[in-house]
């Protein structure tokens, strides 16, 4: 079977609900926490892509018990320090920066040397942004230059530490916090401002964690040797396989679409802050809290009029993975938009902000780019009639994605390679589009 796709219509108008797949943030984080919890933990709605089946597989290895069946996860946890594994493992890590980092976390106590690898595209991202703070534990920690394979060799005597993450990377901050579980004492973090699903995990298992909050920073306390209850989750939609049809709704004509059930934690909904400034209709309902996580359905309506924006730069942690998408929406929106401070994107599965660029250039678009910005000159009356090419991006599922959308939009006659691409985080993003276009 071919592992292009071939697009050539712009969608016709459409009026549909949509449920989408679990998050995929909070279902790795639920793995993580419920392998280290005592007993049996059960979640439903779990995300079903790469990244969490490598996620559970690299927990089997650990000598954890799952079972996962058409509708729940169920994980038998081992405990804080309770995995049990064979003499040089390898823990194979696929396409996931949050696994890849955060699993290290939990190992920091390993009695035996424990190798992690990941695909050609993880290879290439850096791994010393978790592994330097995390040999502040004591644990011994080797690396191909700061990139994978990474071998942690644990320590008996882990010690709690102090860390400053400048980045605003919830990733490192994550590493961090999941290897103090392992500590006795206080380990204390001042992080830049990012996602904070861990943190509100940590709340909701009652772990002994303290937040404060300032302008730019958030200072987390947290004291380890803990024991974790076993507890049950409903995982809820991810705002970020969310924001492609959000997207595809705002740029297509007389269109109204409704997204039930998804999160839309404050740390995540910086996609939505940005596209209300430039002019799309977003409107949430039957908003509540579960579990620590905000959560709502979201409808969206066709955008007339789209103003270029010069996006505030404390917008960038909570919209960092949708950027690409993002770019669609200035294409298409009346003067020049500005995006900066954007080097993270080009950190991730592929250099996506450069990649935005080829995109918006291949439509005809004109921008201006850097390593960390981008000028966008919107056209509000684009439409395409050529031919477009996307290949050879790492095999990126939010550079695949991204580019459906744009050719669904905007027209033209495009081939897109590796459609296989979207199996790491959105397994039925092609059929749910399939199902718009049908329905239009």
């Amino acid at each position: 079977m071919s592992n292009i796709i071939s697009i050539n219509k712009v969608i016709k108008p459409f009026n549909k609900s949509l449920q989408i797949e679990g998050d995929k943030s909070l279902s790795i984080r639920w793995a993580l926490l419920a392998s280290q919890a005592n007993g049996k933990s059960e979640a439903t709605n779990i995300l079903r892509s790469d990244d969490v089946i490598n996620t559970l597989n690299c927990l089997k290895k650990l000598g954890v018990k799952i079972k996962l069946s058409k509708n729940k996860c169920i994980i038998i946890g081992v405990g804080i320090n309770g995995y049990r594994y064979k003499k040089k493992i390898v823990l194979d890590a696929g396409n996931s920066g949050t696994l890849g980092r955060l699993i290290i976390g939990l190992l920091i106590h390993s009695k035996y040397k424990i190798k992690i690898i990941g695909d050609k595209s993880l290879s290439k991202r850096d791994f010393s942004r978790v592994t330097k703070p995390l040999q502040k534990f004591g644990a011994k920690i080797k690396s191909n230059k700061g990139k994978l394979p990474v071998i942690i060799d644990g320590s008996k005597n882990i010690k709690p530490t102090r860390y400053f993450e400048k980045r605003g990377s919830a990733q490192c901050k994550s590493a961090v916090m999941l290897a103090s579980l392992n500590t006795k004492g206080t380990t204390t973090i001042k992080a830049k401002k990012s996602r904070n699903h861990t943190e509100l995990l940590f709340k909701y298992l009652k772990l002994p964690i303290k937040v404060t909050k300032k302008t730019n920073f958030d200072i987390i306390q947290i004291n380890g040797k803990k024991k974790i209850n076993a507890f049950n989750y409903k995982i809820p939609a991810d705002i970020s396989s969310s924001a492609f049809f959000i997207i595809l709704t705002a740029l297509s004509k007389n269109s109204k679409l409704k997204i039930k059930n998804v999160n839309i934690n404050p740390s995540r909904i910086g996609i939505i802050k940005i596209l209300k400034m430039m002019g799309v209709k977003i409107l949430f309902s039957k908003i509540n809290i579960y579990k620590g996580e905000k959560i709502a359905d979201i409808t969206i309506q066709s955008a007339k009029n789209l103003k270029s924006i010069n996006c505030p730069k404390n917008l960038n942690s909570s919209a960092i993975d949708e950027f690409l998408v993002i770019f669609l929406i200035a294409a298409k929106a009346n003067g020049v938009s500005y995006f900066k401070g954007l080097s993270e994107l080009n950190k991730k599965e592929s250099p996506r902000l450069k990649w935005g660029a080829k995109i918006l250039k291949l439509m005809g678009i004109k921008t201006i780019y850097t390593n960390d910005s981008i000028k966008i000159y919107g056209n509000p009356n684009l439409k395409l009639d050529k031919k477009i090419v996307i290949k050879n991006f790492l095999k990126d599922h939010r550079v695949f994605m991204t580019s459906v959308i744009a050719a669904l939009s905007f027209g033209g006659n495009w081939i897109i390679h590796d459609k296989d691409s979207v199996k790491t985080s959105f397994p039925s993003f092609l059929k749910l589009v399939d199902n718009l276009r049908k329905h239009s």
